[in-house]
């Protein structure tokens, strides 16, 4: 009769087996370890691999940051672009509630639209006679706050596209360090044993993985990141063209 014991035994063993094993290698002591065999590793290396994880750590918090602006910038655009294309809304009143779509680079673009459309239309009650084209004013009106918008999405993210671009080759750098540190006791030794190449050897390769995982996750959230922008500024140049239409309409009706 088989008992909970003798079915799950094999399991026990295996588990209490693996738990003597050093599934994480960093961690385990002696001079097998990654900590120890980083230690071990000459200022070159040891230089490469803080240089990496810096790029590594200033483009986790890139990524972070900037995904949380576009989302807000997003959700504050679509709030934004409800209410202002609600038919019992008038211009007027969307501008005085702007201050509710901070986050939102289309309403900060409307905002400066709707500013400048204001002070051409009190010079031209000042000074009737007043020569100003109303659309080419508004127009560079707003297509400065669409650059000024997309400058401030846009900011620090070539950093990833740097880390992307140029994390392997310092791992491999790094990489190519290890290997000539090897070759180099071999020469002095004699021996090409794994007791003497082995330490550079894991360095290289120790070098190259973390020049990857510093660049891997640059390049994605940089794609991602970048696909966002560029939504966002399609919108922005959609709703120029859409008030300026709205603008000439209003200026053919008078």
């Amino acid at each position: 009769m088989y008992t909970t014991a003798t079915v799950f035994s094999p399991i026990y063993s295996f588990i209490e087996f693996d738990m003597n094993l050093p599934i994480f290698p960093f961690l385990a002591a002696g001079s097998d370890g990654i900590l120890s065999l980083l230690l071990d590793a000459d200022i070159i290396v040891q230089s490469v691999l803080f240089l990496l994880a810096g790029m590594s750590v200033i483009c986790w918090m890139i990524i972070i940051k900037k995904i949380r602006r576009i989302w807000s910038a997003q959700a504050s655009t679509k709030k934004f672009l409800d209410t202002f294309w609600d038919r019992n809304q008038k211009i007027e009143n969307v501008f005085a509630t702007i201050e509710e779509y901070e986050n939102s680079p289309v309403a900060k673009v409307f905002s400066k639209g709707y500013t400048e459309l204001a002070k051409i239309q009190r010079s031209k009650t000042q000074n009737p006679n007043s020569a100003l084209d109303v659309e080419s004013n508004i127009e560079r009106a707003m297509r400065r706050a669409a650059a000024d918008e997309r400058t401030g999405l846009e900011s620090m993210v070539i950093f990833l596209a740097t880390t992307g671009s140029t994390g392997p080759f310092i791992g491999l750098f790094g990489t190519v360090w290890g290997i000539l540190r090897a070759f180099q006791k071999i020469g002095e030794t004699g021996q090409a044993s794994i007791q003497t190449v082995g330490p550079d050897i894991a360095h290289a390769l120790i070098a190259t993985a973390v020049g990857l995982a510093a660049a891997i996750p640059a390049v994605v959230a940089y794609n991602f990141i970048n696909r966002k922008i560029r939504v966002l500024v399609q919108e922005m140049d959609n709703f120029s063209s859409d008030f300026i239409n709205i603008v000439k309409r209003k200026l053919v009706s008078r």
